[in-house]
């Protein structure tokens, strides 16, 4: 998590001394977070815990995504052959996915008008690079829920421990409710994409326009707007999962409780 957090202002030139002690101590909090987290026995605020590799996953792509980001940013101050040949590859990316009420291209309408060519470049070649990263971590997981038959590979599955902020005994059935909170965020994580550029651009005429001149601001912002629908769409994804784990073992419950009650007739 330190390395996390830490990634843009160690690879981006130019980080001033004010952001760099920000960044030292969200660091520090992230890594505290997580230590106490996976060190206590009761469950906390992290979800699925105790279920790899979910939280792997999502690590890895945000990791990837902030890595790759400060990389091409970098190399716009210190270019060097590795900084180029990711930047074109962003850069290809970024103009196969900016195609008409895509959410590239919505991304990039957020941008004020008077917004310089470089500047809406930039903002292309991050965000085509993000997304690519945030589907292929999608494509992983779900290849993951097949091979591996996740989260059942490692035994039983503790609902306490994996999903904290999920209340069994809230009322109603628990595969209803699992089920409904899967479809609530597999929809979140659809629309998320193309609601957040329509929403800061409503915002801009109150708050003022968004600028993303600033390196970090950039890497971050991006880097949120790629992940976080593609986290929703595997934690969606994932409570259907163990909806449909809780729905089998139902059956195959009643199944042996009335072969028992033939045996004893």
């Amino acid at each position: 998590m330190v390395i996390l957090v830490a990634t843009p202002s160690l690879l981006v030139p130019g980080t001033s001394a004010d952001t760099a002690q920000i960044t030292a101590l969200v660091a520090i909090f992230a890594a505290a977070l997580t230590l106490f987290e996976y060190a206590s026995t009761y469950p906390g605020l992290v979800e699925f815990r105790d279920a790899p590799p979910f939280n792997r996953i999502r690590f890895l792509s945000l990791f990837t995504t902030i890595f790759l980001l400060s990389v091409i940013a970098r190399g716009h101050v210190l270019p060097t052959t590795a900084t180029q040949f990711i930047t074109a590859i962003g850069h290809l990316i970024g103009q196969a996915l900016d195609f008409p009420y895509s959410p590239v291209r919505l991304l990039v309408l957020m941008l004020p008008s008077d917004a310089g060519p470089a500047e809406v470049e930039a903002l292309r070649t991050a965000a085509g690079m993000s997304y690519l990263i945030s589907l292929l971590s999608l494509a992983v997981f779900i290849a993951a829920l097949r091979v591996m038959g996740w989260p059942a590979q490692f035994g039983g599955f503790n609902v306490w421990v994996n999903l904290p902020t999920f209340d069994p005994t809230a009322g109603g059935d628990v595969v209803d409710r699992l089920e409904r909170d899967a479809r609530i965020n597999i929809a979140l994580g659809f629309l998320l994409p193309f609601l957040t550029p329509a929403v800061v651009k409503a915002a801009a005429s109150l708050f003022g326009s968004v600028s993303m001149a600033n390196s970090q601001t950039l890497i971050w912002t991006v880097a949120a707007w790629a992940f976080l629908p593609a986290s929703l769409f595997m934690r969606g994804i994932a409570m259907g999962r163990i909806a449909t784990m809780i729905s089998a073992e139902r059956k195959r419950n009643s199944s042996a409780a009335k072969d028992g009650s033939l045996l004893h007739a």
